[in-house]
């Protein structure tokens, strides 16, 4: 009879571990990340989290669909193709301005890594924003970070996004080619597009944040820049899908933050490095002081992203006081570091 008592504890004891276990388990096994140029070094954690297996390894299916710009990612997250996003912060707040929250819940870079490029010839006579009144500018799609960018610079010199003509040029070789053929006074984009046309000599950077120096000129100081968002319905039902995402980006922020460049390099998919992987380690190690090392965002980084919105993006300004800590929650980020530190 002890016996029997012994083996009925031993299985109430199992049952109750794996409904633990179980209870841990993503809600929503099959999930679709969008993402506004996959190959953008600006997403870099999302292509590791995938290529090592991170996904997996939380016990997700993640299917990541590639669209030609940011704001274009976003239309899918509201149009409801997609369950998250892995695109700019500054939407999290144009979207409380709406009154459609968005939260982000893992940061990927700390630099928003953009540059305004434009030929040697014109850059030579380049002084600042000012000189960008009336100019056709490549972004990788109207309503994105790159866009955000050109905003940014205009407001700052007292102009508004309509003293410049805005083109969507994605972020690949259409893009290198608009500028090559002349079609584009200046464009605004990121690696590896910059590095491509920087490295054929014709082509110089004008306004850059890609480095702290840069970062601090155009945003003084701290910044969200590219992270994982999602809409506040989807975390109310699905808050271990949102933790298992978490998980495994937060690993992909450490595993790139101890990896040597030339290990990303390695593994990268063949088709973003274009035939040329050393040209794409150049590009590589002109943003590697960008990515984030853990996951974290700040409210200081927050506030600097709201006071660039504010100068020029007109939902943002009408909208009275949002309250940013509604656009982002650390408390996954939090919990993955406890996981994987």
């Amino acid at each position: 009879m002890n016996r029997f008592i012994r083996t009925l504890a031993a299985l109430a004891a199992g049952a109750a571990i794996a409904l633990g276990a179980g209870a841990q388990a993503p809600e929503k096994k099959k999930i679709t990340i969008a993402v506004g140029g996959k190959s953008l070094f600006y997403y870099l954690p999302l292509t590791v989290a995938e290529r090592k297996g991170f996904f997996k390894d939380e016990g997700l299916e993640v299917e990541i669909p590639d669209f030609a710009g940011g704001a274009r990612a976003l239309q899918a997250l509201v149009g409801g193709s997609a369950d998250m996003v892995s695109g700019a912060y500054e939407h999290t707040i144009n979207m409380a301005a709406k009154k459609q929250p968005i939260t982000a819940v893992v940061l990927q870079a700390k630099y928003s890594s953009i540059a305004l490029v434009m030929s040697k010839e014109r850059a030579a006579k380049y002084k600042g924003a000012k000189d960008l009144k009336g100019l056709k500018i490549g972004v990788t799609a109207p309503g994105s970070s790159t866009n955000m960018f050109v905003n940014n610079l205009l407001a700052r010199e007292g102009l508004k996004p309509t003293d410049v003509s805005i083109v969507g040029v994605g972020t690949g070789a259409g893009a290198v080619a608009a500028m090559e053929k002349g079609e584009l006074d200046a464009i605004s984009n990121l690696d590896p597009v910059l590095t491509q046309l920087e490295s054929t000599g014709k082509f110089v950077a004008v306004a850059d944040s890609r480095t702290e120096k840069g970062m601090n000129e155009i945003y003084g100081g701290a910044y969200h820049a590219s992270v994982i968002y999602v809409m506040d319905e989807f975390v109310k039902k699905n808050p271990n899908t949102v933790q298992a995402v978490v998980n495994a980006m937060v690993r992909a922020d450490k595993w790139i933050a101890k990896a040597t460049p030339q290990e990303i390099v390695d593994l990268m998919p063949a088709e973003y490095k274009a035939g040329n992987p050393s040209l794409y380690k150049e590009g590589l190690l002109k943003n590697m002081i960008g990515y984030s090392e853990n996951g974290e965002m700040s409210m200081k980084a927050a506030e600097n992203v709201y006071k660039v919105l504010k100068q020029f993006e007109p939902s943002v300004m009408s909208a009275g006081k949002i309250d940013l800590a509604k656009t982002f929650d650390n408390s996954f980020v939090k919990k993955a570091n406890a996981k994987y530190h």
